[in-house]
């Protein structure tokens, strides 16, 4: 039998906004893995059309972690805990576990094996990076509508020019993570 072997990825980390999502995907033998490449390097209807076809063609997951977890644990140990979430859900028990960066959670009974740059190289990551940054865009998109001056539509919640001037003009939201800089900086002014 051919070892199981899971990717993961989060998206999310460097946004100002909501939660941390993560994905851990485990390919099914007949989707094409060439078709598969790193979530940044897609189109977002690229993206979204390769999200509903990996996610036919697999056994998948999604794991977050909250705002409030951010602010308590910080970013980095947020979006292990998502990973940790993700691979915890999966339906199948994955012989390997690769996973996008330079740092693995910690769960007992995984073999566990960060991979850098493993979204451009690990099509099982590519895949993982493809399902996380699709779904957490749907997510940022729902609230956007609530929030529109953010243009959290457009930049997903990330520090662009139009998001930092809304934020000045009209102040931070409940979304908002008070831990990051520039939301931090503008805190500690008031």
């Amino acid at each position: 039998m051919k070892s199981i072997v899971a990717g993961v990825d989060e998206v999310g980390r460097g946004s100002l906004v909501g939660p941390v999502y993560a994905a851990a995907v485990i390919l099914k033998k007949k989707l094409d893995k060439k078709k598969l490449k790193d979530s940044k390097q897609l189109t977002k209807k690229n993206r979204e059309i390769l999200e509903k076809y990996v996610k036919k063609n697999s056994y998948w997951s999604i794991g977050s972690a909250s705002l409030k977890e951010i602010e308590k644990l910080n970013i980095l140990n947020a979006s292990l805990l998502a990973m940790k979430r993700a691979i915890k859900k999966l339906k199948k028990k994955p012989v390997q576990v690769l996973i996008d960066g330079n740092k693995v959670p910690k769960i007992k009974n995984y073999n566990l094996k960060y991979v850098i740059k493993g979204d451009k190289k690990i099509p099982e990551i590519s895949a993982a990076s493809i399902i996380a940054k699709v779904s957490r865009d749907r997510l940022i998109k729902k609230m956007a509508k609530k929030y529109t001056k953010y243009s959290w539509d457009k930049n997903a919640g990330y520090g662009t020019k139009d998001h930092l001037s809304a934020i000045k003009k009209f102040g931070i939201t409940k979304h908002h993570r008070k831990t990051f800089q520039p939301i931090h900086n503008i805190l500690s002014l008031k």
